[in-house]
C-alpha cells in the first residue's frame, strides 16, 4: 500500500498509539496512572447530575472530552451537556445523506499533515463560498460532520486542530447570509460546545467587513477561548510566528508541498471506513448509503 494511503487508512483508526503517551500529557493533561479514575468520575457526574443523556457513555467516548478539558471531569461534564444541547438543538445538521463536499469544496480549501506543534491544520476560504449553490445550513452541515468524523480518531484528539481562516474575497453579499444562529454554531463547532482540542484560530486577509460583524460572533467566544484567536491581517510574517512556513503550503509563503482537498479526504474515508464508523455515523443521525461494504457520501435536500 502507498504510504499516503496508509495515512487515510489511519484517519478510520482508533488504535491508541503508545508513542503518543507523552503528547497526551504534555496537550491534555491526560496521565495513564489517573485516566481511569478520572473516566469513571465523568461517568459518575452524568449519573449523579442527570442533565443529558448521552448517546454513549464508554471509556474510548468519554476520553474525547476529558482531552479537550484538560482531563477534569467537571470541565468535560459540563462540554458533553453542551454537546447533547448541540445536536438536539440543530438535528438537521446530522438527518441527511453526507455528501463529498462538491457544493463546498472551495471553501473547506485544504487539509495539511499533522504534526505535534499544530496538530492537523485546516484551512478555509470563506471568500470562495458561493451562496447560489451553496445554502448556509450546507455551509455548517459539511463543518460539522468534518469535526464528527475527526473527533473519532484518537491521535487528533491529543494533538488536536489548528483552523486558518482566509477571508479574502469576503464581501457584502457574503455578510449578508450570515446570521447570529450561524455564529452559534460556529463558535461552537470550534470547541465551545464540541469535543475539539482546538489548539488555534488564525484569521487572515481580514478587511473593515470582517470588522463589522466580529461582534455578531463575538458574543459566543468564551472569555478562555480569546487566547487562542489570532489575527494576522495580511501579514504573512505575523502568520509564520504562530506557524512555522514548514507546515503550511506555498500561497502562505510555506514549503508544504502535501495539501489533500477536503474532498479527496472525504472519499478516502469512503474507502477506508469500517463498521464502526458507520455505526458511529449512523447513531449520529446520519443517513448512511452502504453497497459492497462502502460508504457513499451522497448528498439529498
Amino acid at each position: 500500500m502507498p504510504f499516503i494511503d496508509i495515512a487515510f487508512q489511519a484517519d478510520t483508526s482508533r488504535y491508541e498509539d503508545a508513542d503518543f503517551e507523552e503528547y497526551a500529557r504534555r496537550n491534555c493533561g491526560e496521565n495513564p496512572d489517573t485516566r481511569d479514575a478520572a473516566i469513571e468520575e465523568l461517568r459518575r457526574l452524568l449519573e449523579d447530575k442527570g442533565e443529558c443523556r448521552p448517546r454513549r457513555n464508554d471509556d474510548a467516548y468519554l476520553l474525547r472530552f476529558l482531552r479537550c478539558r484538560g482531563f477534569i471531569p467537571a470541565l468535560a461534564h459540563r462540554l458533553m451537556v453542551r454537546y447533547e444541547d448541540f445536536r438536539l438543538n440543530n438535528s438537521y445538521l446530522y438527518d441527511y445523506k453526507p455528501f463529498g463536499l462538491q457544493e463546498v469544496k472551495g471553501v473547506f480549501s485544504c487539509t495539511l499533515p499533522d504534526n505535534p506543534d499544530n496538530g492537523r491544520i485546516t484551512i478555509m476560504k470563506i471568500g470562495k463560498w458561493d451562496m447560489d449553490s451553496t445554502p448556509a445550513k450546507d455551509l455548517m452541515r459539511c463543518a460539522c460532520l468534518l469535526e464528527e468524523i475527526c473527533v473519532m480518531q484518537p491521535r487528533l484528539q491529543i494533538l488536536g486542530v489548528t483552523i486558518v481562516i482566509d477571508l479574502q474575497g469576503l464581501s457584502l453579499r457574503h455578510a449578508r447570509h450570515l446570521n447570529l444562529k450561524m455564529a452559534n454554531q460556529f463558535v461552537s463547532l470550534l470547541g465551545a460546545s464540541f469535543p475539539l482540542f482546538l489548539r488555534g484560530l488564525h484569521i487572515i486577509n481580514s478587511n473593515w467587513l470582517f470588522n463589522s460583524i466580529l461582534p455578531m460572533f463575538k458574543q459566543f467566544v468564551p472569555k478562555a477561548g480569546w487566547e487562542r484567536i489570532h489575527f494576522h491581517g495580511s501579514s504573512l510574517e505575523s502568520l509564520h510566528k504562530q506557524i512555522q512556513p514548514q507546515f503550511l503550503p506555498p500561497e502562505y509563503g510555506g514549503h508544504c508541498e502535501y495539501v489533500v482537498t477536503c474532498e479527496e479526504w472525504l472519499s478516502k474515508i469512503e474507502i477506508y471506513k469500517d463498521e464502526f464508523m458507520v455505526k458511529d455515523l449512523e447513531d449520529l443521525g446520519y443517513q448512511i448509503d452502504c453497497n459492497e461494504n462502502k460508504l457513499h457520501f451522497t448528498f439529498t435536500q
